[in-house]
């Protein structure tokens, strides 16, 4: 309750718009059974849209690279994504998985 009351009211803050963003987040004038639900919904709802989002996103860099903020011309002088980034992704989020496993079972 009290963590949704202190963060939809920092959208208070923002001019000419902050209490109407503030109502509308709400869904009234004050926080409630309303407002906590919307949240929760959100909060289960949004992983679904995320995770489907994250993977285009991948598939897309891995089919069509990377930015090329260097300015390399050929295609010959690049890492390709694929094993050397996505290895190291494997690697990265599975580590986390364990430190989180292991913070959840002790």
């Amino acid at each position: 309750y009290w963590g949704a009351t202190v963060i939809t009211s920092l959208l208070s803050v923002i001019p000419m718009v902050g209490e109407k963003l503030v109502q509308l987040a709400w869904g009234g004038y004050s926080v409630g059974d309303f407002t906590l639900n919307r949240f929760y919904s959100l909060h289960f709802i949004l992983p679904f849209f995320l995770l489907p989002m994250t993977g285009m996103h991948l598939i897309l860099l891995h089919s069509l690279g990377s930015s090329n903020p260097l300015g390399v011309d050929s295609i010959s002088d690049s890492v390709p994504f694929h094993p050397y980034s996505f290895w190291s992704d494997v690697v990265g989020i599975l580590g986390v998985c364990m430190v989180l496993g292991v913070l959840i079972l002790e």
